[in-house]
């Protein structure tokens, strides 16, 4: 394949097919999508005890704080987990469901480039995840109950609804915005940008990641930073991806 590649790297290997087989394949792929889904979301359902365990973790000096206060607590929480877990856990199957519809299209070269882009994405939400997860969460925790303190309020009950908001966005948001540098390759790729002109726009981005921590994550400072400082590096390492893709190019 990757001699073929090397030889003809714009070649189709699929011919090309009438209306109503496009129409057939964007169907299967549409069911393929919501069944996976569907399974996903029930696994989760069934592990959300294990799941939720998990979620309490960055809150370890104040799990016992931690309590689900209506009548309902337990099940909107089972919902949320089975919800977003199914999104998460299920997404691997979407990309391929998608991939499967899309790549009888492609050339190779073009096939190649979106598989790179996959992994690397991949790559950077596990990194936002595990940064979230293990650092900024801990810190957002902590941050909180020392401002309480310095207000003079003591308190004794967190509600398990409102905490586990806070984890998912946060997790979520640090997930999705470590895909900067992707994007900004993808438009590098297709010309739409350029390393100098990115270069140029570097403290209007440093202002944008600032604002994105602002927006993004629980309001205390500490947080923020955690989501801003990398925003800075990552737009950092965009720059000098565009500019190796315009020197190899």
């Amino acid at each position: 394949m990757a001699i073929s590649l090397i030889k003809d790297p714009d070649k189709r290997n699929d011919p090309e097919k009438p209306l109503l087989e496009h129409l057939f394949a964007l169907r299967d792929m549409l069911v393929f999508a919501a069944v996976s889904w569907a399974l996903c979301a029930l696994a989760a359902l069934v592990f959300s005890p294990a799941i939720l365990e998990w979620l309490k973790s960055p809150a370890a000096s104040n799990e016992d704080l931690l309590q689900g206060l209506d009548l309902t607590s337990g099940f909107s929480i089972s919902m949320s987990i089975a919800a977003w877990g199914g999104t998460a856990m299920s997404f691997p199957f979407l990309v391929y469901a998608l991939l499967r519809f899309v790549f009888p299209a492609l050339s190779k070269r073009e096939k190649v480039v979106i598989l790179a882009v996959l992994v690397f994405g991949t790559a950077l939400f596990i990194t936002g995840v595990f940064l979230a997860y293990r650092k900024t969460l801990p810190m957002i925790v902590v941050a909180f109950q020392q401002i309480n303190g310095w207000v003079g309020l003591k308190v004794e009950t967190i509600r398990i609804e409102g905490y586990i908001s806070i984890i998912l966005k946060t997790i979520i948001a640090f997930g999705l915005v470590f895909q900067m540098p992707l994007v900004l390759l993808v438009l590098g790729w297709f010309g739409i940008v350029t390393s100098e002109g990115l270069r140029k726009k570097r403290r209007m981005a440093i202002v944008l990641a600032f604002v994105l921590g602002m927006f993004l994550t629980p309001p205390d400072p500490m947080s923020q930073l955690m989501m801003a400082l990398p925003l800075c590096a990552l737009y950092e390492l965009s720059i000098w991806a565009v500019w190796i893709k315009e020197k190899i190019a």
